[in-house]
């Protein structure tokens, strides 16, 4: 065993970074090294986290900001070979699907650093999407593969991925979930809010097919337009989102919603108590297709399709698209069923973590 570089860079990743970096200390012999990219750099969307997740400070913070795909990918790259290059980790670990993940594994594999890619094998099978592209490239240099569903499996096997580099371990975001559900119903946001449990609906929308098209973004507006005059609506707000309204010329639209509450973005554990509380989750997030589906929430995912699809068959998860009466009819039916406790996917009992620290104490 020897040093572990992680990386983290963007929100979704600290809550798939916290569960692994408590995991390695039951190894000795794991000498874990935290680097976060700055792919993502405001208070709320970083700082925060690891304060909550009780994430230990990152030793290296790239600080890498914003930019085009390009310009970040190159960035990171740039600024992740020279920190490898000192340390000479045995491992890199990438989780998920940004720009980061595809970025410092390059860079490991360039140098002839292992790498291991936590969430890999998800497939929307929409190369438009630069997550899926993130992805596909991942997944084809990585050495060990850890697969958080089972459609994972199926993938990776079809790409030709040899069995013995694929790992079914569960999913470290629901490690993370469970490990932090207790103190996020202790959280004040609905009093805050003025909100009644089950009594409003929240909505997530970051990206860039969907609030970068003043058509597409347009549609969306219309069914959300119908759904906070059924009930109230909070929708904490990506700011790649808020500083398209204006640009798009839908700022008016919004603010015309009268139940509509455009809020700044969440820290994770009153984000947490507002989506368990809701009566319907309106996303294009696949971190949060994961949560409704182990909180027992209805979601309706505003895309074409998604590399999550146990989300959908353990009942919690629609596909709705961005046609504004496809969205109307699908929110309109889930509101007039009751949901009963969905089942479990298979390994997302909180241990995925320890499966991978396990693994790769075993492959040092």
């Amino acid at each position: 065993m020897g040093k572990i570089i992680n990386i983290c860079g963007a929100r979704p990743n600290f809550m798939k970074i916290a569960p692994l970096m408590r995991a390695y200390q039951a190894y000795e012999g794991i000498n874990p090294l935290l680097v976060h990219t700055g792919q993502h750099y405001d208070s709320n969307m970083s700082e925060l986290f690891f304060k909550q997740l009780n994430i230990p400070e990152p030793d290296l913070n790239l600080e890498v900001g914003s930019g085009s795909h390009a310009v970040q990918t190159a960035e990171i790259m740039k600024r992740f070979e020279p920190v490898v290059l000192e340390h000479k980790p045995e491992w890199v670990v990438v989780v998920g699907d940004v720009n980061s993940t595809i970025a410092c594994g390059l860079v490991a594999k360039k140098l002839d650093v292992k790498l291991a890619h936590v969430e890999a094998g998800l497939r929307s099978f929409d190369r438009t999407m630069p997550e899926e592209l993130n992805r596909l490239l991942t997944d084809a240099i990585s050495d060990l593969l850890f697969v958080s569903e089972p459609s994972g499996l199926k993938n990776l096997k079809h790409e030709g991925i040899p069995d013995k580099r694929v790992h079914f371990v569960g999913n470290v975001m629901i490690d993370t979930l469970r490990a932090n559900l207790e103190h996020a119903q202790r959280s004040t946001i609905l009093d805050t809010l003025e909100l009644k449990e089950g009594g409003y609906n929240v909505v997530t929308l970051h990206r860039p097919s969907n609030v970068d098209d003043a058509e597409v973004f347009g549609g969306i507006a219309e069914a959300l337009d119908a759904i906070q005059r059924d009930l109230p609506t909070v929708f904490p707000m990506h700011p790649r989102t808020v500083h398209n309204l204006p640009k798009l010329g839908l700022a008016e639209r919004f603010e015309k919603m009268k139940q509509l509450r455009v809020i700044e973005p969440l820290g994770y554990l009153d984000f947490l108590k507002l989506m368990s509380s809701a009566s319907v989750a309106i996303t294009d997030s696949g971190g949060i297709q994961e949560e409704t589906t182990i909180l027992g929430v209805w979601c309706l995912t505003v895309r074409e399709n998604t590399e999550r699809p146990v989300t959908i068959t353990s009942g919690t998860n629609t596909i709705v698209g961005t046609n504004p009466e496809k969205i109307i009819a699908a929110y309109r039916q889930r509101r007039a069923e009751k949901l009963n406790a969905p089942p479990v996917p298979e390994k997302w009992d909180g241990r995925a973590a320890e499966r991978i620290a396990k693994l790769l104490a075993e492959a040092s």
